[in-house]
């Protein structure tokens, strides 16, 4: 999948596309055939950079409702020739899922197309699924045979449906169609649900994958194996040293951690910094500074994982490096350092906006750092960081950093974050935003009432309508 092209920030199609509560209020006051277009095109052209991470669907799903919008965008994406040879997830899912969504509002359109796809579609699985939470049971079983013909009666094909079956996602129309009276549907199902149930004891009871002997060499011989046949087993070789390993083993974890090779090295780096070893830290620097990439990363790794204060001190020396050591020094800083840190914090978290925009992966633990450690100064670069940034989750833990430093959220950012694509950032809000503010309070009252919204939200709500709003 290619990464999506997300527009400017400033405009309705980006404003949209990054689930901004602005997306929703400028969509609202535009005229309907703009906003509608922009709609569409978020929704059949996922604008998420993770999608499996990052919400979108009940915030595109309540702009439908808003705007009275048609299925027509939706319908054709879903029933075009492109089905049926780009089966990806990634391109019908959000799709998909905002019919589900329009169908639990009671879109009875949304809810014909969720059944239609189910049985013609290429992400069938996704659709029934969307529909197993919202269908009635006679939609359902109308579904059974069309689905079961997707599985050959032969043997690959009962093998199908029964991995098909067992790795359900939401089992409750395979359980009705179990229920059939039919030989071709409820025996099958049956059938399946059984061999399914069979494959799963014996993967519990038989498990696959090479496995270490009980010597600290033998773990590391294992962990090299894996790094030369391309798996990187250096966690899960730390835990089993932890297993095999006893005090009179430790130089020899050490030597491993300074000079051996690439796989040996790298476990022994976790399993030191996990036993927070006094002689990690330098073993740690000398890694970071070599020339195996893998060590490097590794021992970065290891040291992001560590949480004692020595980690913490060693960090305050490292956190100037301009490489992966030192934004990792930023990041424990951050996380476990005091309020003496503030400033190292603050300026790692200038450096990476200016150096690697808006959306850097490094900006998560800095934003979280800046929020908890109380910088009231960072408050610029932060909204900043909210107002650009594409990923809605790195938004919210923004809008939650705000909500610690800036003296304005409430009565500014707070209003907006009601209307978000993410779930957190709404309670956030829920629980900042002014009330003041007429479409805060009416917003409030829309959102207790509104039983698609998570039970967080609407538990945040109700605790400011008791003091302040009466429903």
């Amino acid at each position: 999948m290619f990464d999506p092209v997300i527009a400017p920030s400033g405009t309705l199609l980006g404003l949209l596309q990054r689930g901004r509560g602005d997306g929703t209020l400028h969509a609202l006051a535009a005229p309907r055939a703009e906003a509608l277009a922009a709609l569409n095109h978020c929704v059949l052209h996922d604008p998420r950079h993770d999608w499996q991470v990052e919400n979108r669907s009940l915030y595109y799903a309540r702009l439908y409702l808003d705007l009275h919008g048609g299925l027509e965008e939706i319908e054709s994406h879903l029933f075009g020739a492109e089905d049926h040879f780009d089966t990806e997830e990634n391109r019908t899912g959000l799709a998909l899922a905002v019919l589900g969504h329009l169908a639990s509002y009671g879109r009875q359109d949304a809810l014909v197309l969720l059944r239609r796809y189910a049985a013609t579609g290429a992400n069938w699985a996704w659709a029934l699924d969307e529909l197993a939470l919202r269908d009635d049971d006679a939609g359902l079983r109308s579904l059974a045979v069309p689905v079961l013909a997707r599985f050959p009666a032969t043997p690959e094909g009962d093998a199908e449906l029964a991995s098909t079956v067992r790795d359900a996602f939401e089992p409750r129309p395979w359980r009705l169609w179990a229920e059939d009276l039919r030989d071709a549907v409820g025996s099958r199902i049956r059938a399946a649900q059984e061999q399914g149930s069979f494959d799963r004891w014996q993967r519990q009871m038989r498990p696959s994958g090479p496995r270490p002997g009980w010597s600290v060499q033998a773990v590391f011989d294992w962990a090299q194996e894996g790094l030369e046949r391309g798996t990187v087993l250096h966690g899960p070789a730390a835990r089993c040293l932890t297993a095999v390993a006893g005090p009179e083993d430790r130089p020899a974890i050490v030597e491993a951690a300074r000079s051996g090779p690439d796989g040996a090295r790298c476990a022994a780096l976790h399993y030191l910094a996990e036993a927070m070893d006094p002689a990690v830290l330098d073993l740690i620097e000398a890694a970071a500074g070599g020339g195996s990439r893998t060590v490097s990363e590794a021992a970065v790794s290891a040291f992001e994982r560590m949480c004692g204060p020595a980690a913490v001190d060693r960090a305050r020396g490292w956190v100037h490096r301009p490489d992966a050591l030192g934004a990792a020094a930023a990041g424990v800083l951050a996380g476990r350092g005091g309020a003496q840190d503030a400033p190292l914090v603050l300026g790692a978290l200038r450096e990476t906006v200016r150096a690697e925009g808006p959306d850097a992966t490094a900006l998560y633990t800095l934003v979280d750092g800046a929020g908890r450690l109380g910088i009231a100064c960072a408050a610029p670069v932060l909204r900043h960081v909210y107002r650009e940034t594409a990923s809605s989750q790195l938004r919210g833990r923004t809008a939650r950093a705000l909500a610690a430093t800036d003296p304005t959220y409430p009565t500014g950012f707070a209003v907006e974050c009601l209307w978000d694509c993410e779930e957190t950032t709404r309670e956030i809000a829920a629980l900042h935003a002014e009330t003041g503010d007429v479409r805060v309070a009416e917003r409030l009252r829309r959102l207790a009432a509104d039983p698609a919204e998570e039970a967080e939200v609407q538990t945040a709500v109700r605790n400011r309508i008791g003091p302040d709003l009466q429903v």
